[in-house]
């Protein structure tokens, strides 16, 4: 870790107030730390989630009786995730309610370990209803997380916490978490724990409760996990919340190596022949949800944003009618396809005419425009300035 708190800390506060924004990566292997460390990470957490999904299994099964999730980290974080960090901050995902802890003498013992901060996971701002209350009267609570958030800032810690409403948030910025990260749900995409999560727009009312909770703090803002499963949709999170910064699990953690190690499988099993589509096609079948079709549209999204994309040829792929389509994402998403892949088109427009010398018409052929007329009405539309006084303000404050 950094030689002390002050400087990860300031190293943390100067990257949330850069251009670009903090990435986290919530692991449970040494091998997914010392990748997101070769990729400029700015954080790790060790949470006990990361180390079932390594486990084949789903992030919710650090809430289940399979063991105790504080020696679990300790266990592999310890020898694995330390020594490939490097100067990288490691989170240590905190249960703070176990009952075979003390968390006075417990918190110094983690910074003992080399842990720079602690992140209270597994949180039950996750759970709700009469199996919560059941908890918090037994002693299982979320003010013990907030405890443990206090006596971690108290022992010269680092302190993020996660929290999924305002009241949450406003109890960690008075325990003094030097970062809150806004906790949407479990991770869509993927194999592993299929399932209707919230849609962005949903994700963007939850984050800015949140983060007003904070405003008047010195305090980072982060965002985790929920519809928050790919770079484009963290950059419709960025332009309509106050985030400063994504930490991803399963993104990092878990669906790169189902897709990795599956893609591997297939091109051996199959000699070399592209079946790829035809197998994934097979395993998803009549079980494809809702969120896996929005999903679908989102990565095409990302993959062709250059290209003539009509929502019908996707559809096609998917086998289902283009206005079923066109309502699954419309729910899942809470915004159009149109309005989203003109979202999409215009960020990236944005960090080209902010970040190169390309000429407008070239990028405007790059996001999808060939006419460069109508891509900049578009840009005007949804931007509200023209391509050119957008350069023109762009490239004045990054020379200011």
């Amino acid at each position: 870790m950094r030689k002390n708190t002050e400087e990860a800390l300031r190293y943390l506060r100067e990257g949330a107030a850069a251009d670009t924004y903090l990435i986290g990566a919530a692991v449970g292997s040494g091998l997914t730390a010392k990748f997101a460390r070769m990729a400029g990470i700015d954080m790790i957490l060790a949470l006990s989630a990361g180390r079932f999904r390594q486990a084949g299994l789903g992030s919710l099964a650090s809430y289940l009786g399979y063991g105790n999730s504080n020696a679990l980290v300790e266990e592999f974080a310890t020898p694995e995730i330390l020594p490939m960090a490097g100067e990288i901050p490691v989170f240590f995902g905190l249960f703070a309610s176990d009952p075979t802890i003390e968390l006075s003498t417990y918190i110094p013992h983690l910074r003992e370990l080399g842990f720079a901060g602690v992140v209270n996971y597994p949180t039950l701002s996750l759970v709700d209803g009469k199996f919560r209350m059941a908890l918090e009267e037994e002693g299982t609570s979320y003010s013990r997380e907030v405890e443990a958030i206090r006596l971690a800032r108290k022992n010269g810690m680092l302190t993020l916490a996660f929290a999924s409403n305002p009241d949450e948030a406003r109890a960690m910025v008075k325990a003094g978490a030097h970062i809150l990260c806004a906790h949407l749900g479990l991770t869509r995409g993927g194999f592993i724990g299929r399932g209707r999560g919230i849609s962005i727009s949903r994700g963007v009312d939850i984050a800015r409760g949140i983060f007003t909770a904070c405003e008047e703090h010195e305090v980072i803002r982060m965002i985790y996990s929920g519809p928050a499963a790919t770079p484009e949709a963290m950059r419709y999170l960025y332009a309509h919340t106050a985030c400063q910064g994504y930490i991803g699990g399963s993104v990092f953690d878990r669906i790169p190596s189902e897709n990795a190690i599956l893609q591997a499988a297939i091109d051996f099993k199959s000699g070399g022949d592209n079946i790829t589509e035809k197998v994934l096609s097979r395993m998803a079948g009549k079980a494809m949800s809702a969120a896996d079709h929005a999903d679908v549209v989102t990565s095409y999204i990302a993959e062709n944003y250059a290209l003539d994309i009509r929502l019908g040829d996707i559809a096609d792929l998917l086998h289902i009618s283009s206005s079923r389509l066109s309502t699954i994402f419309s729910a899942e998403m809470g915004t159009t396809f149109t309005r989203y892949l003109i979202q999409v088109r215009m960020e990236i427009a944005k960090r080209l005419l902010g970040g190169t010398t390309y000429p407008i018409k070239s990028i405007a052929e790059s996001v999808g425009y060939p006419d460069p007329a109508q891509f900049s009405r578009t840009f005007k539309k949804t931007v509200g300035e023209t391509p050119t006084a957008f350069r023109f303000r762009a490239t004045s404050t990054a020379h200011a």
